[in-house]
Parts: structure tokens; C-alpha cells; sequence
């Protein structure tokens, strides 16, 4: 019988029910490996919540459940490394019987150390049980520089002989760290890099072996856990470094990566971002600004203005979006409206969600953090603009022009322009935008908008898009923006 097979109230309370009960020990990795054959026999997801690793990352951890390997995930930062790892504990039975008040979660049946042995003997079958539920069988600690062997390992507490007149010699002297602590369940290190290359050679024993040793006690602890790790890699980490003979005794080393599509990468975002919020305002996101929320992170992971080896994480996009919406939002508040809709000059006001999480190289510090973030989100929309003209356009003149944006750019050509700003509502936009010939029925044809708030948002958008194709040109301004002719703002510069 396995804990997760009874109920809170009939699981055993003594050594002599437990027996009774039918229970047989099974290490960690064993438990482990059992709980995961049975979900895929069943294909119950194993991870849920993580999104673009099904044919990736997935299948290589489950091999190494599989094989009863520690293994390391190895990635940039926002990869779910540590969403992961926590997700290991899920695989392990709903609760395990330990002896009551061991500090190390000691199995009736095979204690481990002399105080459960004296426990089982004082007591015999009526020695009392308690009942560890999963949750409590997972830890992990971040690898900072201040992490010592005591904190992970233990050390022998003088206090506590001199107050209980114990010899040093006594195993009851003994302060047991955080690992020993998670006997019978998982271990888990982030940042293992960080960790000391002398706190690093504690863990050796425990990795080749599965026993510690507490300073020169003379005494070894075998362990039974699972030992998971995460990191970012090496080869641009200035913080340290894995030592090899720890790297050696790693079983595994599985390599995650960001979304590789961009549904994906949506998927993620719209699972983690704060979006519905339940207060008075809706708010709607047209499909083409979501892609481009989205696009900006793909367009970070290859810019050369960003320092690739920092990685661009998820949390980017998440902390946009919410940003992005909240801005609407607001923007609705100030309008005393219901509803609100996102436009492409969102996306600029939420610049800050993007400058704090993205690495500059040189070239990009000469720039300015708010500038590539700024670049970054046109190059988003440029990307998404033209994917939307190049599905919905049915044909284009003979010098390859698109025929709907003609009336457009000759209308700006003609030295008009169009002042808008960022808090205008709904129906102001729209107006202002009406004076601009072709934008409405462009917008109708490219983007398909479903009511008069999309359809200003759209008109808006195309104007964007035309900009970052260098068909138009934007001045920023303080209260929000004017677009004109590229050929006269030229003209204007020659003459300033």
C-alpha cells in the first residue's frame, strides 16, 4: 500500500498499524519512478503549466526519473527552471510515514540514525507514526556567497552539549542543515554556479555516494533524496562556476530554451500575466498589438544592440502586457468609459516594463536603455505589420506598391499631417484618424476590426506600420505624437 492509496483519516498512526497496514519502504527515486509510469501509462500531464517544452525538455527529465538520475537544468534566465523543479514534488506519494519527531523524516520500518533506532526499541509497535504530505518533501535553497556547509550539511551545536551535558561524541549534539532536513523527498539548488567552489566539494559524498559527513563525527548518514540543481551556463557567468569532479557526478544535464514559437510564447505570457482583473473596465486587446507585445521579446533575442548571453526572460513580456493593459485602463478611467482597447502607442507608454529586463552590450549602452526599448517595440510592429499586409493583400501594381495605402501616403504627401495624442478617447481618435483618405478602409481590409474602438485602434496601428516601414514619419511629442511625410520631414531638416 502506498500513502497516496488511503485517506487522511484511516492512515496508521502506529509502527504496529503501519505493518499491518501492508506498507513497504521504496526509496525516493524508486517512488519517483513509479508515480511517473503510472502518469504516462495514463498520459496525465507532468508538468502542467509549462508550455513549449513537450518534445524538448519534458522527455529528457522524465528519462532521467526514469533512470533515477540528479540531473541540472541548464538555461537562461525566464526558461521555468525553477517552475519545473517545483513541479517534481507532484510525482511524489501524497503523504509518507515518518517517525514522529525525527528531524529526518526517518522511515519506521529502517531508521537510519541511533535516536529512531531507540525509538522503535522504546516503543516497539506502538511507536506513534505521523504522516508527511508531499508538499513538505521538496526544498531548495538559492546559491548565494554567504551559503555556508552548516547551513546545507549541519554542524555539531556546543550549545546544545554543554545545556543537555552531552559529550561531542553524542549524535544529539548535532544541528542538521536544510538537505539532511529533506531526507526521503527533493533537494533543490538554483543558481548552482554561485554556490562557493568549497560548499560545492560537501555535496561530492552526498552525489557519489548518498551519505554526508558532519565535520569529523564519527558517524556517516546514508540519505535517500533526489538532487535537482539549475544554472545559468558558464560560458558567461562572471559569478563562478561548477566545479568538474560535481559536474562529473551530475547524472544529467538537460538544456532548456525560450519559445520557439510565437504561440508559444503568447501561451506562456497569457497564462502568467495579470490580465483579468475583475474591476469595471474591459479591456480588449486586438489580435495583431497582442503579437506585438509578444514580437518584442523576439525581437530582443536577436538584436545586436542586447547582450544575448543575459537572456531575455518571459517575465518581460508578462510585466508589458499587464503594463500595456494598464494603460488602457487608464486611459478609460480618465474617459469615464466601460471599455477600453489597446493601441500601438500602449505599447511606447509601457517602455519601462522593458528597460529594466533587457542586458545592453556597448553599443547598445551608447544608445540608451529607453531608445532600444523603443526600437525594439517598432521592430515588433514592423514585423507584424507586414505579415498582416502580405496575408490580406490580393495584388500589388507592377512596381510593387500596395494599391489601398496609395490614397494614404499621397493624402500625407501633400504636406498634410496628424496630430494625436496618447490620451484621446475612443471616439477622438477615430475622428481624427477619419481625416486621413484610405486609413479606414485599409484598416477594414488588413485587420478586420469589429467595432469603432478596434477600428481606430487599427487605423492607428497602420499608420505605425508605415512609419517603421519608412513610408511615414512620427515626431514625438510630449502629449503624444504627429505623423507626416518622410520626403518633407526631410525637406524640414535641410532647412533647420
Amino acid at each position: 500500500m502506498t500513502s497516496s492509496q488511503a485517506t487522511a483519516d484511516s492512515l496508521p498512526q502506529t509502527l504496529g498499524a503501519l505493518r499491518a497496514s501492508g506498507y513497504r519502504p521504496r526509496s525516493v527515486r524508486q517512488e519517483l519512478r513509479d508515480n511517473l509510469m503510472a502518469r504516462l501509462r495514463t498520459q496525465e500531464p507532468v508538468f502542467p503549466g509549462v508550455i513549449g517544452f513537450d518534445r524538448t525538455v519534458i522527455p529528457q527529465i522524465q528519462n532521467a526519473i526514469l533512470g533515477g538520475h540528479d540531473f541540472i537544468l541548464l538555461g537562461l534566465r525566464g526558461q521555468a527552471k525553477t517552475r519545473i523543479l517545483r513541479s517534481l514534488a507532484n510525482l511524489l506519494d501524497e503523504r509518507l510515514p515518518a517517525i514522529a519527531g525525527s528531524p529526518l523524516n526517518e522511515d519506521p520500518l529502517a531508521p537510519m540514525t541511533s535516536w529512531g533506532r531507540a525509538q522503535v526499541e522504546a516503543h516497539g509497535d506502538a511507536l506513534p507514526i505521523e504522516w508527511i504530505p508531499r508538499a513538505d518533501r521538496y526544498r531548495e535553497k538559492l546559491a548565494t556567497p554567504d551559503v555556508t556547509v552548516s547551513d546545507l550539511i549541519g554542524d555539531i551545536d556546543p550549545l546544545k552539549a554543554a545545556n543537555r551535558r552531552l559529550e561531542l561524541d553524542d549524535p544529539e549534539v548535532i544541528q542538521y542543515g536544510i538537505i539532511p532536513r529533506t531526507n526521503r523527498g527533493i533537494f533543490a539548488i538554483n543558481e548552482l554556479p554561485d554556490l562557493q567552489a568549497r560548499i560545492q566539494v560537501a555535496l561530492l559524498n552526498l552525489l557519489e555516494e548518498g551519505d554526508i559527513q558532519i565535520r569529523s563525527f564519527p558517524m556517516r548518514l546514508p540519505l535517500d533524496m533526489l538532487l535537482v540543481f539549475s544554472a545559468n551556463p558558464e560560458d558567461y557567468t562572471n559569478r563562478g562556476s561548477i566545479i568538474t569532479p560535481l559536474r562529473d557526478r551530475i547524472a544529467s544535464q538537460i538544456l532548456t530554451h525560450y519559445p520557439r514559437t510565437l504561440e508559444d510564447s503568447m501561451a506562456i505570457t497569457d497564462q502568467e500575466a495579470w490580465i483579468e482583473r475583475g474591476g469595471p473596465i474591459q479591456v480588449q486587446v486586438p489580435e495583431p498589438l497582442r503579437r506585438c507585445i509578444e514580437e518584442v521579446a523576439f525581437r530582443a533575442r536577436e538584436s545586436g544592440l542586447v547582450d544575448q548571453n543575459s537572456g531575455i526572460s518571459a517575465r518581460m513580456t508578462i510585466a508589458l502586457f499587464e503594463n500595456v493593459v494598464s494603460n488602457a485602463e487608464r486611459r478609460a478611467l480618465l474617459h469615464g468609459a466601460n471599455e477600453a482597447t489597446v493601441r500601438a502607442s500602449d505599447l511606447y507608454t509601457s517602455i519601462p516594463a522593458i528597460t529594466g529586463k533587457v542586458e545592453l552590450v556597448y553599443e547598445g549602452e551608447r544608445e540608451g536603455s529607453r531608445k532600444v526599448a523603443q526600437q525594439l517595440v517598432g521592430q515588433a510592429i514592423h514585423e507584424v505589420f507586414g505579415s498582416h499586409l502580405e496575408g490580406a493583400v490580393s495584388e500589388r501594381d507592377q512596381e510593387g506598391e500596395v494599391p489601398e495605402l496609395q490614397p494614404i501616403l499621397a493624402w500625407f504627401g501633400e504636406k498634410h499631417s496628424v496630430d494625436l495624442s496618447d490620451d484621446l478617447s475612443d471616439e477622438a481618435l477615430l475622428e481624427a484618424l477619419r481625416a486621413v483618405p484610405g486609413l479606414e478602409a485599409a484598416a477594414q481590409k488588413f485587420l478586420d476590426p469589429q467595432n469603432p474602438a478596434e477600428t481606430a485602434s487599427a487605423m492607428e496601428f497602420l499608420l505605425e506600420g508605415l512609419h517603421q516601414a519608412s513610408l511615414l514619419t512620427r515626431e514625438d511629442l510630449v502629449t503624444g505624437s504627429t505623423y507626416r511625410d518622410s520626403f518633407e520631414d526631410m525637406v524640414r531638416s535641410f532647412h533647420s
